[in-house]
């Protein structure tokens, strides 16, 4: 199976700009240049560039990210500048005459909008990002074959490090050790790699500490890997030793509020409504000030990315979208529990990626 050509997607962002009379666009994210052209670099502080006129796609990209491009064999023309070069000159190559211009303004700086007027004279200049998320929204089949593929390297990673995990470990130890079993299946961090256990795990997005574990902790574990640069996001609580009947209760309620949200995906459904049918459950066990949080987040190329599960949103769910849910109450003092998958939204409901237990699980007190 191939995947969408990147060609097909630069035609449906012509077609927007043609809709919106633009000359051009102006297109510096690098995921969204991944996108677009399937290279995928990160070029730091140099300019990095996709410009898209309505019959040229120019890739404007450092020198040392020139052979990395022509790996990937994009359609797009490759124009390179080394440092010490001026690279607005290729830009003012690629764009000439371009005086309405299409660019992602939430990724622009003021002195690039100031260098584009200048050089270019571009005198108007229309945000394109929403149109570059909302084709980004909905996965190909082979998108969702490579989501798969990260989401079952995350479970396998999940089965080992529980199985394996102990008291007297720290929570960076742990970390390193997962980062250790997703790469030895083939996979990368999809992101940073939270472990927190005790009180620690009330952080919801807390960093890995120094800190040992120990008997009666919770642990919260909230990582994924990356295929291919497809993103997986999974969360799982254990106890080290044996669970107290506070600690089961809350997972219960979690849980429950986890299972409902996955009850309300289907396409048609919207993103608040899923998040509703999580937070009718915690809030109805009397935690609802304890689960502060979005119910979810899209994934893909990006490990946050559209669409959003916000209370109230109103974004219409459509098949072949893929987002995490994720509810989680948090208690200071006490710890945190939250349990995260990751699904594809499908026309009668959705298809599970991530499949590991979910169950409060009992790691060794050693």
């Amino acid at each position: 199976m191939t995947d969408a050509p990147a060609a097909t997607r630069l035609d449906e962002l012509r077609a927007w700009m043609a809709s919106h009379h633009l000359d051009a666009a102006y297109v510096s994210r690098p995921v969204s240049i991944a996108y677009l052209t399937g290279v995928r670099a990160d070029p730091y502080e140099r300019l990095m560039a996709l410009a898209v006129t309505s019959d040229r796609a120019t890739l404007i990209l450092p020198a040392i990210e020139r052979e990395n491009a022509e790996r990937a064999k994009t359609d797009a023309e490759i124009a390179s500048w080394r440092d010490g070069e001026d690279p607005y000159r290729l830009v003012h190559d690629a764009l000439e005459g371009s005086v309405r211009l299409g660019v992602e303004k939430e990724h622009m700086t003021l002195a690039v909008a100031d260098a584009l007027r200048e050089r270019l004279h571009a005198r108007e200049m229309l945000d394109v990002a929403p149109e570059i998320r909302r084709l980004r929204r909905t996965k190909s089949p082979v998108e969702l074959e490579k989501l798969a593929h990260a989401a079952a390297i995350t479970d396998a990673a999940t089965d080992e490090i529980l199985g394996r995990m102990h008291s007297g470990q720290t929570e960076l130890e742990v970390a390193i050790a997962i980062g250790a079993s997703i790469g030895a299946a083939g996979g990368t961090l999809a992101f940073e790699t939270i472990v927190l256990s005790g009180s620690n795990s009330a952080l919801p997005h807390g960093h890995p500490t120094g800190q040992h574990l120990r008997e009666g902790d919770l642990v919260l574990l909230d990582f994924g890997a990356a295929y291919d640069g497809y993103c997986a996001d999974t969360t799982r609580v254990a106890v080290v030793g044996e669970p107290t009947s506070r600690q089961r209760e809350i997972h219960a309620v979690v849980l429950a509020a986890h299972d409902a949200a996955i009850d309300t995906v289907r396409a048609g459904a919207t993103t608040g409504d899923v998040d509703a049918a999580a937070r009718k459950v915690i809030e109805a066990a009397g935690l609802g000030d304890r689960f502060f949080h979005r119910t979810g987040h899209g994934l893909g190329l990006e490990a946050h990315e559209d669409p959003s599960l916000d209370p109230g949103s109103k974004t219409v769910l459509e098949a072949g979208m893929v987002f995490t849910v994720e509810p989680g109450i948090y208690i200071p003092g006490w710890g945190g529990v939250r349990i995260e998958d990751d699904v594809v939204v499908e026309a009668d409901g959705c298809r599970l990626l991530t499949r590991a237990d979910r169950s409060l699980r009992s790691v060794a007190n050693d």
